[in-house]
């Protein structure tokens, strides 16, 4: 029950204390490939819920006070992730979690995928959250918060282009094996954005 009692704080927590992140990217023609990214969606209980905002186009994080603009593509706060479309901003954001593929091979989105936007046609979230429904797993037994392997965000950004995305991991410094010792809300993933406006990767 403690277990369970923190991981419903973890996702209930309400501020963002700090934003912080670190990448390393190449553009290859239109692809931008960023391969170490990291966010700080650290918050605490009894405060405004802001989340942290980063724009896959530029690859830099976004201030909280842009986020009812269209400079933000994705946003996270606890294991929630945020898109710009729909309820939860005001530009052409979508996306859809693909299942069970490989990221450095996944290249072209299928031209009868569907892109869900926040909020809309009974959507809560374009990316689902709840342990096994999106990106990651819960482990009641461990409390440790892991991504699940072959699953990967494909994003419609807020320009209406596109790009896939990887989370790897949830935790400070990106830990091979995160224990109860490991910071919480620190997500590092990576990502290419395809520039040129096409649902092709390479």
């Amino acid at each position: 029950m403690i277990m369970k009692n923190r991981f419903l704080q973890l996702a209930c927590a309400a501020i963002i204390t700090s934003i912080g992140f670190i990448s390393c990217s190449k553009d290859s023609g239109t692809v931008t490939i960023i391969t170490s990214t990291s966010v700080n969606s650290l918050n605490s209980a009894g405060s405004d819920g802001h989340f942290s905002f980063y724009s896959l186009e530029t690859g830099q994080q976004i201030a909280s006070s842009d986020s009812a603009t269209a400079k933000w593509d994705i946003a996270f706060r606890s294991t929630t992730i945020l898109i710009n479309g729909g309820t939860s901003g005001p530009a052409n954001g979508g996306a859809f979690v693909q299942r069970g593929v490989t990221f450095d091979t996944y290249n072209t989105i299928s031209t009868d995928s569907t892109f869900k936007i926040d909020g809309i046609n009974g959507v809560v979230r374009a990316i689902p959250t709840g342990s096994g429904n999106g990106w990651y797993s819960y482990n009641f037994s461990t409390d440790i918060i892991s991504p699940i392997a072959g699953n990967i965000l494909i994003v419609r950004t807020a320009s209406g282009k596109y790009a896939k995305v990887e989370i790897q991991s949830y935790y400070q410094n990106a830990p091979t094996m995160p224990d109860a010792n490991s910071v919480s809300r620190y997500y590092t993933f990576r990502y290419v954005f395809q520039a040129n406006g096409t649902k092709t990767f390479n």
